[in-house]
């Protein structure tokens, strides 16, 4: 099958801690808002390993080729050359309670994650979308392996296959999260999806050097107790690849209330 690559804008709303693969050494599941105003899941994006000049940020304007992907029969899922990529603007500013951002990502906001999950059942679509939580009951922190397996470790070390590599190999989180919480869906009877957001991960490594066994209480201060009580807390969510059944997490948004 002949690849069709097609130039897209995109505005970058989601960007997931990396994990390790096989064929890219390690992968960011990143997604956004297209130029026809439709979701669009961009694969793979090695971050760390992008020239500075093409690390974008979260709510900043891209521009790249892509092609609708083959491996992945998800609708939203495109194939992204990372050697396109080229930041088009500077981030979406949080004035006036994110009023930019809100502008363009609230739209698309779905009824909630029941209804998207009906959805998808009947449909094979849609695969990402983002839902208000009617109730955030409280967030998991479950401890995990320190260490990459064996095969993930081979996959970080294909350093050969590139022209340089981060300083820094890439740091496992010990710790899964995940958020329980009630959509605004009459029937509904509560969700656990876990949350693979690049800001938590990014929280942990920081707040542990910085608090050292005290990191959880201002995790739970920002991703918990903030996140409920004082944010309008919404869930960019998405299927996952192998099991197109299972929703999790993979971005926040979070303007004032």
């Amino acid at each position: 099958m002949i690849e069709r690559w097609v130039k897209k804008k995109v505005l970058i709303t989601v960007r997931t801690y990396p994990t390790p693969s096989r064929q890219q050494i390690e992968v960011s599941c990143t997604a956004g808002i297209d130029d026809e105003g439709k979701w669009i899941r961009l694969f793979p994006v090695p971050y760390r390993f992008l020239t500075p000049d093409k690390r974008f940020s979260k709510y900043q304007y891209i521009g790249t080729d892509v092609t609708k992907s083959i491996s992945d029969p998800r609708l939203e899922s495109y194939k992204v050359n990372p050697d396109t990529i080229m930041i088009l603007s500077s981030p979406l500013p949080t004035t006036n309670n994110w009023e930019a951002r809100k502008e363009k990502v609230l739209p698309l906001k779905a009824k909630s994650l029941c209804e998207l999950q009906a959805l998808r059942n009947a449909n094979q679509f849609p695969t990402l979308g983002l839902v208000k939580p009617k109730n955030i009951m409280s967030l998991e922190i479950k401890s995990e392996s320190p260490d990459w397996t064996e095969s993930e470790l081979t996959s970080l070390r294909q350093y050969s296959m590139f022209g340089s590599a981060p300083h820094n190999e890439l740091e496992k989180i010990p710790f899964a999260f995940s958020y329980t919480f009630r959509c605004d869906d009459p029937n509904c009877h509560t969700h656990k999806l876990s949350c693979t957001d690049w800001e938590m991960g990014q929280s942990y490594r920081i707040w542990r050097n910085r608090y050292g066994d005290k990191w959880e209480d201002k995790f739970r201060e920002t991703y918990e107790t903030k996140m409920i009580f004082d944010r309008d807390t919404h869930f960019y969510v998405g299927t996952l690849r192998g099991h197109p059944d299972a929703w999790i997490i993979i971005g926040l948004f979070y303007p004032p209330k």
